[in-house]
């Protein structure tokens, strides 16, 4: 079947090409924005009614992770066809929709695209596998067994065990690094890499303004299929997966992370050059290299515009001393390149639960950690919920649909609670997600009294905190474009400028349940508000008084 694209929605030719650099990117999980046709699951049409909820927050664009037809083992990330909806979430009609009313409402639209690997329904991996014949047989990573059988080395998954999966067909393995459902794709074909490029392009004509990359360093594999080395246990790191998986056992050369993709992401962003003011971000999963890799990808201006590791998605507890590591470590990776930061997202605990289960006063927390994200150099992705100061859901076991999590409960229990259905009216049915009985997955009581509807207008609430901080961070461009120098810590203190042009804004950040004083840096400055944390009170040798959590921000006069 031949599906046309419809280009009535494609950006206008004038548009600011620069718009990604210190955009903020709004992350949607459709299963769980808004219901609209009430069988408990999220769709397009409900994202489409929810969209003002996300310009009236102040981003600057959506990033909807995967829509398109799955068979939801891995619920999206498993795609049986790259150019169409799943009838769950809608119909290409409703995609248009969609993008239509985000660009009348001011926001950009980012899809994820899942290029390393398809659902094992695909009708490519069909062909593939029916033979070693057929023409898409070199489509994904096959090989022989060893000649007692076994896989051809030592890679595993990310989901636990090898790497290889037997196919009585063929009788050979197929690479999966992910779900046995999730084959991965040969990129070293350069027929499938067309095959991706002309979808990219398909997506590109409806109207789209840039991607999420899934898994992007994850492309190739070493032609070899050399077995990767052990890695040494004080180098194990779970960031990348939980700890009880021996993925981390291994140091991750030959099974992802190739040379190769350079050339490939160059030819890719040739396509998004094609088109006007078009971005994209890649997800970088690898806690080893993750920064390194990323200076890789974001070098000069042929390859992607920004990437994101998981430094800030990873369970170490932030502090004003990781905070300058981080940046720094992304300074000397990826001089050239531009970060996009998360503090939260669906594959990780949230972050307000992740670093603050001994933190009492939640709300401030939040709030802070809401300034500190906003104020760092580099775009910034906000996951749904994480403006209402939601904390990670506790699932029960027969309540529980991530494959990740089945797996390995109780040690690791998934990624299900950072998941659950948004919550936008505490008095409505399902808070007002969906009207069904039961929605795909509980939303919990304590969700519910954070629903948008409770906190909207509540000048004390989360939501309005990261409101009014947003319209703060659009007054002062340093935020968005400017470079950032870091002032000497001190303790729970995390010091820092950011400038830009002739600006200079300083930002203090109090990471402590206590008031602790910070001295000013020598000079005239001149106090900013409107950024919604309570005022810092002055006190003798030019210093301020910073209260639990809070913040200071001022100006060069």
């Amino acid at each position: 079947m031949t599906i046309s694209a419809d280009t009535t929605n494609m950006p206008d030719k004038g548009s600011d090409r620069d718009w990604w650099r210190g955009a903020v990117i709004y992350q949607i999980y459709p299963r769980s924005f808004q219901d609209s046709n009430g069988d408990g699951i999220g769709d397009l049409k409900g994202i489409s009614a929810r969209l003002p909820h996300v310009a009236a927050l102040g981003a600057d664009a959506i990033w909807i992770s995967p829509f398109f037809p799955s068979p939801m083992r891995d619920f999206g990330y498993d795609v049986s066809n790259y150019m169409d909806v799943d009838p769950m979430f809608g119909s290409l009609s409703d995609f248009d929709g969609l993008i239509a009313e985000a660009h009348r409402l001011g926001l950009k639209v980012m899809i994820d695209l899942v290029m390393s690997h398809s659902s094992d329904q695909h009708p490519w991996f069909v062909e593939s596998r029916s033979s070693r014949f057929n023409p898409k047989a070199d489509w994904y990573v096959w090989t022989d067994a060893r000649p007692d059988g076994t896989p051809p080395n030592n890679w595993l998954s990310i989901f636990g065990g090898s790497a290889w999966a037997w196919d009585p067909t063929r009788m050979q393995y197929y690479m999966h690094n992910f779900l046995t459902s999730q084959p991965d794709l040969n990129l070293h074909n350069p027929e499938v890499q067309d095959a991706l490029l002309d979808m990219t392009r398909f997506w590109l004509k409806r109207g789209v303004d840039g991607f999420r990359l899934d898994t992007i360093n994850f492309y190739f594999h070493d032609k070899e299929l050399r077995d990767n080395p052990a890695l040494e246990p004080s180098r194990r790191n779970a960031s990348t997966a939980p700890a009880v998986n021996p993925y981390n056992f291994q140091e991750h050369i030959y099974d992802k992370n190739r040379p190769e993709n350079l050339e490939f992401l160059k030819r890719f962003r040739a396509v998004l050059d094609e088109f006007p003011a078009i971005a994209a971000v890649g997800e970088v999963g690898d806690s080893q290299r993750g920064l390194e890799i990323v200076g890789e990808y974001t070098s000069g201006d042929d390859k992607m515009q920004m990437c994101y590791a998981f430094e800030f998605l990873a369970p170490d507890v932030l502090t004003p001393a990781r905070v300058v590591e981080v940046q720094g470590a992304f300074q000397s990776a990826a001089p050239e390149g531009w970060a996009c930061w998360a503090f939260s997202n669906h594959d990780v605990v949230r972050h307000v639960s992740r670093w603050g289960q001994e933190v009492l006063d939640r709300e401030a927390y939040a709030k802070m950690l809401a300034g500190i994200l906003l104020s760092q150099r580099g775009s910034v992705c906000l996951y749904q919920g994480e403006e209402l100061g939601l904390t990670e859901a506790d699932i029960a076991y027969a309540d529980l649909r991530d494959p990740y999590g089945i797996q390995f409960w109780p040690e690791f229990k998934g990624r299900d609670g950072c998941r659950t259905p948004m919550v936008w009216d505490a008095q409505a049915l399902q808070a007002g997600f969906s009207t069904a009985e039961k929605t795909w997955l509980p939303i919990p009581v304590e969700h519910q009294l954070r629903a948008v509807g409770a906190q909207y207008g509540d000048p004390v609430s989360v939501l309005e905190h990261y409101r009014r901080f947003l319209a703060f961070r659009k007054l002062h461009p340093a935020f968005a474009k400017g470079d950032i120098r870091f002032l000497p810590q001190d303790g729970a203190l995390l010091a820092y400028e950011r400038r830009h042009g002739g600006e200079i804004v300083l930002c203090l950040f109090n990471m402590s349940a206590a008031p602790l004083s910070a001295a000013l840096p020598i000079g005239e400055w001149q106090a900013l508000d409107g950024h919604g944390f309570e005022a810092a009170s002055p006190v003798e040798g030019g210093a301020v008084e910073l209260p639990a959590w809070g913040a200071y921000f001022a100006r060069q006069a």
